[in-house]
């Protein structure tokens, strides 16, 4: 499925009617009661998939997963998370910020060929500078995907360590980009490595964790997998420096690139565990946006790039010791800008006064099996549109109209808009 490009719009502002209501329906401050350690707030690893659909995992009904669904039973399972965009840097630019990604301008791909010069705004405060001012250390191993340019990089957003990559994806042998430029980075500089980029990665979570394991720290772990290009361990690189490659390697082996996902999170846990730190770090692992036609998205309707639920309904696990139950599950409906008010409400930081934040704070469903209260939830993707409002979802796809209940109909296979007119006319009217 080829996104759409990137929205470039300098100001920042939502244009259609619903956006601009989302601040009034959705704005929250931070605040919670969570006890944190009397000597020091907890770490955070937020370990984040790429292109990862809601039926791949063992705990979501797919293949083996060991590690990640060793995380699950050790804490929470979301059943209704979503990822705010349906394209990889959309819902980035969400998570980073706490906000609709419209706000910033970035509501698409932002692209290897043509959007090289742009990037997310500096002017954004992101999660990683709340963290930072907050004492914590702040690192991030793994795909940026918010700007090229060095001056959008994630050391000018709020990271003191970057290692990885800042493009879409990269060849998982040579860590070339889809134009054949070199991308991976030690903060500002291009510095080459041999390995296998999701090995790479996790290797380079956890040597953040050795060194940073006796001070708090933010560690944000976003993967290349499972995106294209598919690639084993033990497959050649396909890219060539100076040269666009649309190779797209093997999709069979796509299974390969799960499990060398799967075992990157038993090396950031085990890292954990030798700095006897896992008791007091939270650990959040989640995909950034639907799967591709060689993943699962359990049966939901859509994938990547589209505003049906198999679109941006994905997994999302918690874990925690001591502080999330074991084993449970969340049925409350979150999406990853939630993350940014949680964490900083956590971390004991306060956000500015007067600056829209869309996510709302979820320690209740994490920490005391609470509820979150009903707030209307949008989704934007070129000319597809959708609102969730409890169990009702409006979807705008093209020209096509619909209105679903997903209590009775997870697969949005029964449009109720003759049946329910009066809901439809009044979703449809908030979102146009």
């Amino acid at each position: 499925m080829t996104p759409n490009r990137l929205n470039r719009p300098k100001s920042g502002k939502i244009s259609r009617r619903a956006w601009l209501q989302i601040a009034a329906a959705s704005a929250i401050g931070c605040q919670t009661s969570v006890s944190r350690s009397a000597n020091r707030p907890p770490n955070i690893v937020f370990i984040m998939a790429d292109d990862l659909g809601y039926g791949t995992l063992g705990c979501y009904g797919g293949q083996p997963t060991p590690h990640i669904d060793a995380l699950a039973e050790r804490g929470m399972r979301f059943t209704d998370y979503h990822s705010n965009g349906a394209v990889c840097s959309a819902t980035r630019a969400a998570l980073m910020t706490g906000r609709y990604q419209q706000r910033c301008g970035v509501d698409g791909v932002i692209l290897a060929d043509d959007d090289r010069h742009l990037g997310m705004p500096l002017d954004e405060i992101t999660i990683a500078e709340v963290m930072r001012d907050a004492g914590y250390a702040t690192g991030i191993a793994g795909k940026w995907h918010l700007g090229y340019e060095t001056k959008f990089g994630p050391n000018r957003q709020g990271f003191d360590f970057f290692r990885g990559f800042v493009s879409g994806n990269v060849d998982y042998i040579n860590k070339l980009d889809r134009m054949g430029i070199r991308d991976w980075w030690l903060n500002e500089e291009l510095v080459d490595e041999d390995g296998y980029l999701t090995d790479l990665i996790a290797a380079h979570a956890a040597s953040f964790i050795d060194t940073h394991a006796d001070k708090p720290f933010f560690l944000y772990v976003p993967h290349g997998a499972p995106h294209s290009p598919f690639q084993g361990r033990d497959d050649p690189a396909i890219r060539i420096e100076s040269e666009v490659v649309q190779g797209n390697g093997d999709p069979t082996h796509y299974d390969q690139m799960i499990t060398a996902l799967d075992d990157s999170v038993g090396t950031i846990v085990d890292a954990l565990r030798r700095n006897n730190v896992e008791e007091n770090t939270l650990i959040v692992f989640c995909s950034d946006n639907g799967p591709t036609p060689q993943g699962s998205s359990g049966g939901l309707r859509g994938l990547k790039g589209s505003v049906w639920e198999g679109g941006h309904r994905v997994p999302c696990i918690a874990a925690w010791p001591g502080h999330i139950e074991a084993n449970s599950v969340c049925h409350e409906t979150v999406m990853s800008m939630d993350f940014f008010p949680t964490f900083a409400a956590l971390a004991g930081a306060s956000l500015s006064q007067g600056r829209t934040v869309d996510g709302v704070d979820i320690s209740g469903p994490l920490f005391r099996g609470e509820s979150l209260s009903l707030r209307p939830l949008y989704w934007k993707f070129g000319d597809k549109l959708a609102m969730r409002e409890g169990p009702w979802k409006y979807v705008l796809n093209g020209r096509a109209e619909g209105l679903y209940n997903l209590d009775t109909d997870i697969a949005e296979a029964r449009n109720l808009a003759e049946t329910s007119p009066d809901r439809f006319e009044a979703m449809h009217e908030r979102v146009l």
